[in-house]
């Protein structure tokens, strides 16, 4: 796939024949044209090393202990999953230009790693495929789709037969890279179904359509991690939801359709982590693709009696006080704020007599990179409307490249936005050139934002 780094493997190599087995696994490899200096390996969310590169982009580590299971590796704003064994000597090799297709892993462990990534990269090629797969009547979709998934099928066994040494755990892992991708879209299936047929939810599937959630398990933590896996999952749980009676809906959820789908994770997703996790990531994600500071109250009132962690309560609860905190119709309110030059401004000067779309930011929430492609497209699409972003967390060294400087400031810990950034998640704030808050929790990831920005521009 990738000429071998010499060096490297034959240290991979003196470590496999003379080293007894152990809890640790060596990590390593190059990194083709960086986007930073360093590769961050993750168990779950949570970072256990660090390697920085050397002046030849190579990097290389060990890892002490390891269990057995799924890892990620991070750089730039750039992430992808690999299944890590004790005694392991994996490189990779990718470009950053394009990261997941020049992804290519040697060393032990190489090939398990290696058939991930393909699957990874089949299941994005074949994206728009299930689109028109959708238009099938259910019988004709189902015969595509068992076709599909035998194939799949033959692809797991014969890897299983060249490789009689892989691990149950791996197994397993494998079968859900293979075929969750596949039961996601037979999840999907009926409300996309929908926009093609008279009926708001297919009903007519069939005794054997969702046969194949007979053998998931929706019980396993370290799993909800795993794309393959969450997105199954989510899609399963949505569709549960939609098969209460409600029609499709495309640019917010109803506040009834939240509460029902809070209930379903209540009541189907055991491991608290696992339930919490999902309840969080419904909640805010529905609010935030409302695109509005208008709360649905029973959406979040059903929140907090479901959740059982006090942690993601209190952001939730911070948000909505931030929310309040902001008044469509009024003023907004007087702070200061610091360009990177560190001069400091304030904002009714930066505001006055312009339409203004404020973006608040925070990496921990959003990358640079996605910051500037939205804020590119919307001032490309709206020149008439000065687009300024704000970093919350007031480090003057970061701004975001591939964005005008002169339309970047932060914020430090004293300054009065800190009282309606609280929870520090991202919020847009859309004002008119009166000075006016037209819409003070604007999303730029919600499908409704060109609409908003076009209304501010007819006024």
């Amino acid at each position: 796939m990738f000429k071998h780094l010499a060096v490297f493997l034959s240290l991979f190599a003196v470590l496999g024949c003379n080293s007894p087995k152990d809890d640790s696994i060596y990590f390593g490899g190059k990194i083709i044209n960086p986007k930073s200096d360093h590769v961050i390996l993750y168990a779950m969310e949570k970072a256990i090393d660090t390697f920085f590169l050397d002046d030849e982009n190579k990097f290389i580590g060990k890892v002490t202990p390891v269990k057995e299971g799924l890892y990620y590796f991070n750089h730039g704003v750039e992430n992808q999953y690999i299944y890590l064994e004790p005694n392991d000597s994996l490189m990779l090799r990718l470009n950053t230009w394009d990261f997941d297709e020049s992804l290519g892993f040697s060393g032990r462990g190489a090939d398990r790693n290696n058939i991930l990534i393909d699957c990874f990269l089949e299941n994005e090629k074949n994206h728009k495929a299930f689109y028109k797969l959708n238009r099938l009547k259910p019988n004709d979709f189902k015969k595509k789709i068992d076709s599909i998934l035998e194939f799949k099928t033959n692809t797991y066994e014969r890897y299983l037969k060249e490789h009689p040494n892989e691990t149950s755990g791996f197994h397993n892992i494998l079968n859900i890279a293979l075929k969750y991708p596949i039961y996601s879209r037979i999840e999907r299936y009926p409300i996309a179904h929908s926009k093609y047929s008279e009926t708001k939810h297919e009903q007519n599937l069939g005794s054997d359509f969702y046969n194949h959630r007979k053998g998931i398990s929706m019980d396993t933590d370290s799993l909800m991690y795993y794309p393959a896996y969450a997105q199954y999952i989510r899609n399963y749980l949505y569709n549960l939801t939609y098969a209460l009676g409600y029609e499709p809906m495309n640019n917010e959820y109803s506040s009834a359709f939240t509460e029902d789908l809070l209930k379903i994770i209540d009541k189907n997703i055991s491991p608290k982590k696992s339930k919490n996790a999902f309840l969080k990531q419904t909640v805010i994600t529905h609010f935030y693709r409302k695109s509005s500071c208008e709360i649905n109250k029973g959406a979040f009132d059903t929140y907090f009696d479901l959740s059982s962690d006090q942690d993601d309560i209190d952001l939730v609860r911070k948000m909505l006080i931030d929310n309040n905190a902001i008044l469509k119709g009024k003023k907004l309110l007087d702070f200061n704020l610091y360009d990177y030059t560190s001069a400091k401004h304030n904002i009714q000067e930066i505001i006055k007599r312009k339409n203004t779309f404020l973006f608040f930011w925070n990496p921990e929430y959003v990358s640079p990179m996605y910051i500037a492609s939205r804020m590119n497209y919307f001032s490309n699409k709206f020149p008439e409307i000065q687009f300024i972003q704000v970093r919350i967390d007031g480090k003057n060294t970061k701004k975001i490249h591939k964005l005008d400087i002169k339309n970047q400031y932060y914020i430090d810990a004293k300054s009065e936005a800190n009282n309606f950034l609280s929870s520090k998640m991202p919020r847009s704030i859309i004002i008119n050139k009166n000075g006016i808050v037209e819409n003070g929790y604007a999303s730029i990831s919600s499908s409704k934002v060109v609409s908003q920005l076009k209304e501010l521009t007819n006024k």
